[in-house]
């Protein structure tokens, strides 16, 4: 993201520059950051720089934007996605597996009997065709054919072609003969034709379809629409290479829009026609991503994690597939839990937020990714806004009460994130005293200066300082708000109280009354804080979190994000764009009420992804409640016993067919068995037994816990998907290497 603006070295922050206006075809949005009451409206807040420059090359293509050779625009576009791919699976080119051959003969097996058998055919033939078993082999000839044919040494030309349609009639015999006892039709069947038929798709895929009707790359959904002329700019540009995937996925959404009628088909039509490919604009003029890390199909709206393995363990349907995450599965939550460097920010994370940010541009989503500074989660220029709390080059700021203006809600907000994570221990087990508490400040203090407290007023409140107490009262009564100044009175006299919150209250807020945070959540109008009510909107959001020296102030801001997120996202009132949290470290951020307010996400089209480095940074009372409440879970590679035992009771089990074999030695009573047998046992040191093979169906652990913490490879996880229409995944053993 581009941070210019005005800075010196007295440790002060750049003010933000101004506001670039919207790109030709966008009409004007709403604030992205909510202004207090005595502010003048703002204007929507786009990428803190001026209007991007034009691009010197074409936009990118899937082709160029992760390495190794990929199709083209157009054959990207016209590529077939699966319809019966279930949840969690990727799409692009999948085809669905035939149904499972209990007696499939292993891959090396096979191959290894197809190449033996064709060795012994070939001997059978050099040994017969050089004479060494003699020629009985052509007695057969002599017998159905005349002499005559064979007379002057069998020179005539009846003589030779019998000669010749013989020959090919053995040579047929034996690759029957052979070819059925190396199972050669099997092996023609499983690896050559895909070879084939995956070259002829490619091959189709790469010529331009005969009927322009079925061709996706001409619009034919515009056509049939009226709107002609879109579609043959439209097309166009395509096949000039001027549209990528962003392109289309953007004006998608727009002709989407258009068939619900919130838009207007001349309005769409006069856009495309002026401004082709670059049509329905991002507010922030960026038609991509710098630079891209992971494999994307945005027809599908789905980021790909890894490859499924060829494990006995992984159900036969997924074995080899490809495994994707899109916002149908990100509605129900994603719980990815595992220790440090098993992968789960660079190979889970960082994707997901990729993808999430393409999309976005797409005007489909609503991202806000928060993580550590430096976690990796993505370039500035990525996002539209970049919040670095504690850090003097941030540009925004965050808006400490969610850009609410009503007292009882910001009041519940703050108590979530202060004292949410001991909220069990406090009188009642639960916030709400707490909530009550900050309640009787921060309405008295509204109603009188029009604003919320900054970090210092409220800490000054909460510690009872009379010069503070003071001073309220003294502009309640200026106000005339004497209900107001009830609700402080009857704090004054809570404060000092056996049992009372408030000096808890102050002691935690006193986190964030530090000199690093100095210039952060201010409410007095000198600066404009970014607010979450911004969800309606397709915006980036990255949040950088001061982990390092600040570790417990980090953790008071993440579950105050959490807990606006989950608050704004349920009281958006469009609720059309997909909203995400991506909240890469949540230790000590789950709570009863964050826990409620995940629940609630799936019912609001929002979702969250939360990582864990062990289920024992979440209280052991919510742990099981808090993997009941997410629809897709991610045990990696390095997960302890404990916690594999929690996923293993969610995984729950699933019945298995078992085979045992009994030996049971033979005992004879004939004098020449007992000599044979002696003989047999002799030769091969064991003596001779019988098997009894019992098959029966028992019930099994999907993944026991042991399993999953000492047989997941490196670089691998179990994921297990649910999307929100109730479709569920097992869980997978995944290559997130691949």
């Amino acid at each position: 993201m581009d941070t210019e603006g005005t800075f010196d070295s007295r440790n002060t922050r750049p003010t933000p520059p101004p506001i670039p206006p919207a790109p030709p075809g966008v009409p004007d949005r709403p604030p992205y950051a909510q202004p207090y009451p005595e502010q003048a409206p703002a204007t929507a807040v786009g990428r803190p720089a001026g209007p991007p420059p034009m691009p010197s090359a074409a936009p990118t293509t899937p082709s160029a934007t992760v390495s190794g050779a990929r199709p083209s625009f157009a054959a990207w576009l016209r590529a077939p996605r699966s319809e019966e791919a279930g949840p969690g699976v990727w799409r692009y080119g999948h085809k669905p597996k035939p149904s499972e051959d209990p007696e499939r003969i292993p891959g090396r097996r096979l191959i290894s009997g197809a190449l033996i058998a064709g060795l012994c055919g070939w001997l059978v033939w050099s040994l017969l065709w050089n004479g060494y078993l003699g020629g009985y082999w052509l007695w057969p000839m002599y017998l159905l054919t005349p002499d005559s044919w064979y007379e002057r040494g069998g020179n005539t030309d009846a003589g030779w072609w019998s000669q010749r349609i013989y020959i090919g009639v053995c040579v047929a015999v034996l690759a029957v003969l052979f070819g059925r006892v190396g199972h050669w039709g099997e092996v023609w069947r499983r690896y050559v034709t895909p070879l084939f038929r995956r070259a002829w798709d490619e091959t189709d895929a790469a010529a331009e379809p005969s009927r322009p009707e079925a061709d996706p790359v001409e619009w034919p959904h515009l056509r049939a629409a009226g709107a002609h002329g879109a579609a043959d700019r439209l097309a166009a540009d395509a096949r000039a290479g001027a549209m990528n995937d962003v392109d289309h996925a953007r004006i998608e959404h727009a002709w989407q829009s258009v068939r619900a009628g919130r838009n207007s088909l001349a309005a769409f039509t006069d856009t495309v026609l002026r401004h082709g490919a670059a049509s329905h604009g991002h507010p922030s003029g960026a038609r991509d991503l710098p630079a891209r890390t992971a494999e994307h199909d945005l027809l599908a709206r789905q980021v790909r994690l890894g490859t499924a393995l060829d494990d006995p363990r992984n159900p036969y349907q997924h074995r080899g597939a490809g495994l994707a995450l899109d916002p149908d599965v990100l509605g129900t939550s994603l719980l990815a839990v595992g220790p440090p460097g098993s992968g789960k920010t660079g190979r889970l994370v960082r994707p997901v937020v990729e993808s999430l940010c393409l999309q976005a541009l797409a005007g489909r989503v609503a991202v806000v990714a928060v993580g550590a500074a430096g976690a990796g989660l993505g370039t500035d220029e990525a996002f539209d806004v970049v919040v670095k709390i504690g850090r003097p080059d941030s540009v925004y700021d965050f808006d400490l009460y969610g850009g609410t203006t009503d007292p009882d809600e910001a009041a519940g907000i703050l108590a979530e994130a202060l004292i949410g994570d001991m909220a069990a221990s406090l009188p009642g087990g639960d916030s709400r005293r707490a909530a009550t508490a900050l309640a009787q400040l921060l309405g008295p203090y509204r109603a009188a200066h029009g604003r919320f407290p900054a970090v210092p007023e409220l800490r000054e409140l909460l510690d009872g300082a009379k010069t503070a107490v003071g001073a309220l009262r003294e502009a309640l009564e200026a106000a005339g708000e004497r209900a107001q100044a009830r609700e402080l009175e009857a704090r004054v006299r809570q404060s000092g109280a056996p049992g009372d919150v408030g000096a808890l209250l102050a002691d935690r807020i006193a986190l964030l009354d530090r000199p690093a945070f100095a210039d952060f959540f201010d409410t007095t109008g000198d600066r404009r804080p970014f607010s979450l009510r911004a969800l309606e909107h397709p915006l980036r959001v990255r949040i950088d979190l001061p982990e390092r020296g600040h570790a417990e102030a980090s953790r008071m801001l993440a579950r105050l994000v959490l807990a606006q997120f989950t608050e704004c996202a349920v009281g958006r009132a469009d609720r059309s764009l997909f909203a995400c949290l991506v909240l890469d470290d949540a230790s000590h951020t789950i709570t009863p009420e964050a826990l409620r307010g995940i629940q609630r996400l799936r019912a609001a089209h929002a979702g969250a992804v939360l990582t864990l480095r062990t289920l024992d940074d979440v209280p052991e009372a919510l742990r099981s409640a808090l993997l009941g409440a997410v629809g897709c879970r991610m045990a990696c590679a390095g997960v302890t016993t404990w916690d594999g035992a929690r996923f293993a009771e969610v995984w729950g089990t699933e019945w298995v067919e078992t085979r045992d074999v009994t030996d049971r030695q033979i005992i004879s009573d004939e004098p020449f068995t007992k000599v044979l047998h002696f003989i047999r046992k002799v030769v091969t040191g064991k003596a001779v037994t019988t098997q009894s093979v019992t098959v029966r169906k028992v019930e099994r652990e999907r993944w026991s816990a042991s399993e999953l913490a000492h047989s997941v490879p490196a670089g691998h996880a179990v994921l297990s998907v649910t999307s929100v229409r109730g479709e569920g995944g097992p869980p997978v053993l995944v290559d997130l290497r691949g």
